[in-house]
């Protein structure tokens, strides 16, 4: 699977899950020389702003990836530094209900980032899901991307690592949907 149909996922997704929706495919952030790109940056209104920074890992980049480390470094930079570039602002709101913010570390459904993040599992486990950025409460979701069929209908959803589930957990495998993508990668299933 690569990176380019999971941010048409992603899309279809968010086009069909909010009305009011602004989508920004590797779009570039620099901060006195922090450079990076967020694969897919979103920005819907419910009726106040709530942004989606996504990075999309699919079975190239583990592979090429120098390990867990390397990924979370360029998950981390994104997410410190794309709202100190000038282009993208975002503002704390006294009403504001929930976060503002949605750090999102997105992984495939396949065998080798199931192999990749199945190797680094503490690690990935280990990030923090609360967050301010900027001033405004974030969350943080390193994840594994489900549903992707019922994107086109808002529908895509995603199997935290870094939530109340361990990998590999008894928990964790009864959240799988069966029958799925994960299902497949995970356990051979047919």
């Amino acid at each position: 699977m690569r990176e380019d149909e999971l941010a048409t996922r992603v899309v279809e997704h968010f086009r069909a899950a909010f009305d009011d929706v602004e989508i920004h495919l590797e779009e570039p952030y620099d901060h006195y020389g922090n450079r990076g790109v967020a694969d897919v940056y979103v920005r819907v209104r419910t009726p106040e702003p709530v942004d989606y920074l996504i990075e999309l890992k699919a079975d190239a980049a583990v592979r090429h990836a120098t390990g867990a480390n390397e990924v979370l470094r360029q998950y981390r930079r994104m997410e410190r530094y794309f709202y100190k570039d000038d282009e993208h602002a975002i503002r704390t709101k006294l009403g504001r209900e929930g976060p503002g913010v949605h750090a999102l570390l997105l992984f495939a459904p396949t065998s080798r980032c199931v192999e990749h993040v199945r190797e680094h599992a503490a690690l990935y486990e280990s990030v923090d899901p609360e967050a301010t950025v900027e001033g405004v409460e974030a969350v943080r979701k390193v994840a594994f991307l489900t549903n992707l069929g019922r994107a086109p209908e808002g529908e895509l959803g995603f199997l935290s690592l870094n939530g109340p589930l361990a990998f590999d957990s008894v928990a964790f495998r009864e959240a799988v949907p069966s029958g799925s993508r994960l299902a497949d990668a995970l356990w051979g299933e047919d």
